[in-house]
């Protein structure tokens, strides 16, 4: 494998039911967030790919579960739909909720789950329902703070540090990292630790 393997990935299909996805064999790694936490720019960032997730000025283009494959398709890069800002009937924002909440509880090649939140504004309610959501189905989380370029270096810290202390009350198997898709901040932490996850080899 290369230095970064995810440099590797390339888009394979998208799917709006779970009978949609590829076959449940192999190993994949969701990635999860509200449609304004920067989780396209984290994907093209960790994947060294500009385009290879589509990101957009208007939060939510995500509505649909993007499949990212890597070398013969059983290492997988899930991109769940976006939650959140994106202006779409109730109707669609629960049938994505049912869909997001099966895949996590009955998904068995998915080995973790990345939870992008903003630095500026993390643990908002639907990012400690998907801490709940991991919790409960036995997943291993990994929460990206996000656009950390936004904050000081005192803020960025301190931000860690809370965030920190409120998941070992309440999701105390979830790990947490300063990221910054525009700075380059956590990249090689969150590489090494996808490479773990998925048991590929990096340089």
């Amino acid at each position: 494998m290369p230095a970064n393997p995810f440099r590797q990935a390339r888009f394979a299909t998208s799917a709006n039911r779970l009978d949609q996805l590829p076959a449940d064999a192999g190993v994949e790694v969701a990635f999860a967030g509200r449609s304004n936490a920067g989780k396209s720019s984290a994907l093209n960032a960790i994947c060294d790919q500009h385009g290879l997730a589509r990101t957009s000025r208007t939060p939510g283009r995500t509505q649909l579960l993007n499949v990212f494959v890597l070398g013969e398709g059983q290492l997988r890069l899930i991109d769940l739909p976006g939650y959140g800002y994106a202006k779409v009937p109730e109707a669609m924002r629960a049938h994505w909720r049912g869909v997001i909440d099966a895949y996590l509880r009955t998904r068995g090649s998915l080995c973790g789950l990345v939870l992008v939140m903003d630095a500026r504004h993390p643990l908002k309610e639907f990012d400690r329902q998907m801490l709940e959501f991991a919790a409960a189905s036995g997943r291993a989380c990994h929460c990206l703070l996000t656009k950390a370029d936004k904050l000081s270096r005192g803020e960025a810290a301190r931000t860690l540090q809370a965030v920190r202390k409120e998941l070992a009350q309440f999701a105390p198997g979830a790990s947490v990292q300063l990221f910054s898709a525009q700075a380059g901040t956590g990249l090689a932490e969150v590489r090494t630790l996808l490479a773990g996850w998925l048991g590929v080899a990096t340089a």
